[in-house]
């Protein structure tokens, strides 16, 4: 049975079924639908070979007893730290992956959303369903929120995984000089992976934005990617700063203030409010252009 056969069978279904179960029901269709595509396979398992990659030239370049990073400390945030215990693996590679693959993963899933569900013709048969367009595009909007903490665990537990294996663990010094136990280094390793998924939601819901706006999957895919390099470009540019705080990358590296003791708070609410706006304003344009959208062509 083709996709578009299945959806009609679940469209004729729908008047009987529009109570919060057929909801998640859809929730949960919509979940299995985008985890089981190849290209979604593919992406996270890119992101996962990321901190095997870091991890491994991380142990050949120590091999000599040399520091890691060289003696200038290049590269990303902590990796001079992996060597003396494998969790800092966990921090490394999140910050490694923020600045472009695991946006760049979200931004492939939430361009597809809505553009690929119109170019294989099945977006049709769902939208004539009494189901409603707020609660359809409300699912998507979910399914790809659900694959931003997704993919920032498989990068979490790759990085834990390898780092266990490749490098000692125990307790770890803060950015503050501080020394703390492996379980409270466990627990903010799990804070900043929650943190580095809701950094996603506001590129999420552009994405999603920019979805509803083609019937092209691909368009609004390379059209929500290019908007993410644009916008990681405009950041580093110094003549622009005054712009650089309303840019939804400009306070993703914030999570690294989790491994202070005390915690900063200042950027982390700076950057979660941030996400919060992007997710209301885009999220706000997307129902709008969903909701007048011409689903019969």
């Amino acid at each position: 049975m083709s996709q578009a056969e299945v959806v009609r069978e679940v469209v004729r279904d729908v008047p009987r079924r529009t109570s919060p179960l057929w909801t998640l029901g859809l929730l949960r269709s919509e979940l299995f639908t985008t985890l089981r595509r190849w290209r979604t396979l593919a992406l996270l398992a890119v992101l996962a070979a990321v901190p095997v990659l870091v991890g491994i030239a991380v142990k050949i370049e120590t091999s000599d007893g040399s520091a890691a990073g060289g003696s200038g400390g290049e590269g990303p945030a902590f990796i001079s730290q992996i060597t003396n215990n494998g969790l800092f693996l966990v921090f490394t590679a999140l910050a490694a992956t923020l600045p472009f693959f695991l946006p760049m993963a979200v931004g492939v899933v939430a361009g597809d959303a809505i553009a690929g569900e119109a170019n294989a013709g099945t977006l049709r048969y769902l939208l004539v369903a009494p189901a409603g367009r707020t609660r359809l595009l409300l699912t998507k909007y979910a399914t790809v929120m659900s694959f931003c903490l997704v993919a920032t665990l498989v990068v979490a537990v790759s990085a834990l995984t390898v780092g266990a294996l490749l490098f000692p663990l125990g307790e770890l010094t803060t950015i503050s000089g501080t020394r703390i136990s492996f379980a409270d280094g466990l627990v903010r390793a799990v804070l900043i992976a929650l943190v580095v998924a809701a950094s996603l939601i506001g590129l999420a819901a552009l994405g999603l934005f920019v979805s509803t706006l083609t019937n092209s999957g691909i368009a609004a895919m390379a059209t929500t990617v290019g908007l993410l390099i644009t916008v990681q470009i405009l950041d580093q540019i110094p003549q622009l700063h005054a712009i650089h705080p309303y840019l939804f990358s400009h306070h993703w590296l914030s999570f690294a203030d989790l491994m202070r003791d005390p915690v900063y708070w200042d950027d982390l609410v700076k950057n979660l409010g941030l996400q919060a706006l992007y997710a209301a304003v885009f999220g706000s344009a997307a129902w709008a252009r969903f909701a007048g959208k011409d689903v019969t062509t």
